[in-house]
This record gives C-alpha cells, structure tokens and sequence, in this order.
C-alpha cells in the first residue's frame, strides 16, 4: 500500500471515529468553542485581555500571539488552501447536521487549528500560565475540526505544523517587527 494510500485509509477511518464517538453533549461543547474562535474572536480577546491585564509581559505576549496568528492565517488560508483543492470529508460520514453548516472552501489544511496553535504557542514562551490555559480551547477547536465533518485529521496535522511554525517564527523575527 502507498502512502498517500495509507494516509487516506486512516483519515477516513479516525473521521468516522470522531464523528460517531464523541457524545452529542460533548460535540455542543466543542462547537460553541470553535464558534468563539471563528474568525479570531476568541485569541483577539485573549489578546485584548493579557495586553489590558498582564503589564509588560501580557502586551509581549499578545503581540507575539497575534503576529503567530496573523502569519498562519495567511500560509493556511492565503496560500495552502489555494494550492490544496482537498474537498471535504464525505457527508454520509456524519451522523450529525453539523455537517451541513461547513465551508465550501479547500479541506487542506484547517486554518482554525492553524490559528489556535500558532497564537497558544507564540504566547507560551512568554506568559506559560496562559498558554497552558490557551491550549485547552486550541485542542478543543482542532477536535471539533475533525468532528463536526469541517476537515480530516491531517488538514488539522497541517494546520497544526503551519501554528507551530509560524509561533517559531514569530519568535525569531527582529524586535523591530514585533
């Protein structure tokens, strides 16, 4: 079996995973907390939030998460989802109609993992306690990715390599930038 082959054999398996396993109490969860993220809401409050609240350490912080964040969007939505015509996982996967309520937009790779990871490991270095605390919805929007039918688990792999790099970089810029 190739690999590509492979890839796809797990993806389709850990989707219905997902979308069959997961409790419908727990899936309402997941959804209201990729809900606040959509469109950044949730990490430009946090941002808001640190910078008001946390002195000079929260303002570094919020920077480097929103530059993170900034940058990610624009590899995953900007360039990768231009270059990676991935449709959707399949509907009939799903037992839920949260299937129906998703982009049109390339699957490859998930731009909401990619923002939520980029700007919690951006702002770790610099204040550890909140991005412990900005983990908890991150991984919670890259489930609900999965399991809503939005992306496979590899556009979520994606998005989260696209975060993680994107946080490195951020990290590295001149101060000047940041």
């Amino acid at each position: 079996m190739s690999l590509l082959a492979g890839l796809r054999d797990t993806d389709r398996s850990l989707t219905k995973q997902a979308a069959s396993r997961i409790p419908p109490g727990i899936g309402k969860v997941l959804s209201a907390v990729e809900e606040t993220a959509e469109s950044t809401k949730l990490w430009c409050g946090a941002a808001t939030a640190m910078a008001w609240l946390g002195g000079w350490r929260g303002r570094k912080a919020a920077v480097a998460g929103l530059g993170a964040l900034v940058m990610a969007q624009l590899i995953s939505n900007g360039l990768c989802k231009q270059l990676a015509d991935r449709p959707r996982p399949p509907k009939e996967w799903f037992p839920h109609d949260e299937v129906d309520d998703r982009p049109d937009s390339s699957s490859f790779p998930s731009g909401h993992t990619a923002a939520a990871v980029a700007f919690t490991a951006a702002v770790a270095p610099t204040w550890p306690a909140v991005g412990a605390a900005c983990a908890v919805p991150a991984a919670m929007v890259a489930l609900e990715r999965v399991q809503s039918g939005a992306h496979y688990p590899s556009d979520v792999a994606a998005g989260a390599a696209i975060g993680l790099v994107s946080a490195w970089l951020t990290h590295r810029a001149p101060r000047h930038w940041l």
